[in-house]
């Protein structure tokens, strides 16, 4: 693992972004259509814009070295933990699965594929 990302719901990504961009001086690591991921200089914090009202949600991502990373991790996890399949996904440029801890939170292990 390289780093980690939390992921958080909202439902202004412009207010999200004056607040942790302008407010709190947390540069932006990655910016993508519905979802911004900022820099604390120990790790990132992404938000991504709600498509529909949803609960509240809280993701912890874990970054990856490449999609055979992501592979090995799975392959690793699968017999002991309920994985989904790793994907690309749609709406993002990421290469991911997902499990959840036994806390309840989900947990995602990814490469980010740039566009």
């Amino acid at each position: 693992m390289e780093s980690m990302v939390v992921f958080y719901a909202c439902d202004d990504l412009t207010e999200t972004t004056a607040f942790y961009r302008d407010l709190l001086g947390l540069p932006v690591w990655l910016d993508q259509p519905g979802c911004r991921i900022f820099d604390t200089g120990y790790g990132y914090l992404g938000f991504v814009e709600r498509e529909r009202t949803v609960e509240a949600y809280q993701c912890i991502s874990f970054n990856l070295k490449d999609r055979a990373a992501v592979d090995a991790q799975y392959q690793r996890l699968k017999d002991v933990l309920s994985c989904t399949q790793p994907q690309l996904h749609q709406r993002f440029p990421v290469y991911s699965f997902f499990v959840k801890d036994p806390n309840g939170y989900t947990v995602e292990f990814q490469k980010i594929t740039q566009p």
